[in-house]
């Protein structure tokens, strides 16, 4: 028979602990507690928070395809809305098809200065597999970069890659009644709006923000304040006041 496992053999092989827990015989009295922990570290999830824990910062990817339109004005706009939050959450974007270091389109820049929101900063830059698994949410303009998250690192996306529209659709700023650190109830957010995903049925490409890139000025505009309004309802649900 197989030794028990120890605390000191799982905490030098992190990256193991799911193999081992298929390959190793447990007590029986222990097997209960070690597979719901394995469970919430390949969800991605964690007990929930109560109101005085603090986290130590969340982070929030947002992906388009060029990384020029969809996923910089989201970038800029959530990080205007949540201004008071800026040292805990950290705000990024990426394009699956990028080329690097263009800057945001000229349209989405002056939309930005519009209403206040800062522009610079945002050269693009490609999707990767590390910028997906240094987030702990990623929000695809589309289900197309939803997808292109999860293909790079499946079971870290698992719970948290949405659509930007989904995971408005989802959040429900109850999820964090009385949590008061902003990292803490972003992460809470997160968790309750992954738990009841599928429970709410959209219409087909509902969850779809189109790319703006090469169409009518008027079209573009409405993309633009479509990306507005949703990022609106989310950072709404990431407030305490």
């Amino acid at each position: 028979m197989a030794p028990p496992v120890t605390a000191t053999w799982r905490r030098s092989h992190p990256k193991r602990r799911s193999d081992a827990l298929a390959d190793v015989r447990l007590p029986a009295q222990r097997k209960s507690r070690v597979n719901t922990d394995a469970m919430l570290h390949i969800l991605g999830s964690s007990p929930p928070s109560s109101p005085g824990v603090c986290v130590p910062g969340f982070r929030v990817l947002v992906v388009c395809t060029g990384n020029l339109y969809r996923s910089p004005l989201a970038e800029c706009l959530l990080r205007q809305r949540l201004l008071d939050a800026r040292r805990m959450i950290r705000v990024s974007s990426a394009g699956t098809e990028a080329v690097p270091g263009r800057p945001m389109a000229a349209t989405a820049a002056s939309f930005l200065l519009e209403r206040g929101a800062d522009p610079s900063g945002t050269n693009s830059r490609r999707l990767t597999k590390e910028l997906v698994e240094n987030s702990d949410l990623v929000l695809g303009a589309a289900r197309e970069h939803r997808e292109a998250a999860v293909r790079l690192s499946p079971v870290w996306s698992l719970a948290r890659a949405f659509t930007l529209c989904e995971f408005a659709r989802l959040v429900r700023a109850e999820d964090a009644s009385g949590v008061v650190d902003p990292a803490a109830r972003f992460a809470a957010l997160v968790r309750g709006a992954a738990s009841r995903r599928g429970a709410a049925r959209a219409y087909a490409g509902d969850d779809d923000i189109d790319d703006p890139l090469g169409a009518r000025p008027q079209e573009v505009q409405k993309c633009l304040v479509r990306i507005e309004g949703v990022v609106q309802r989310v950072a709404a649900a990431v407030r305490t006041g």
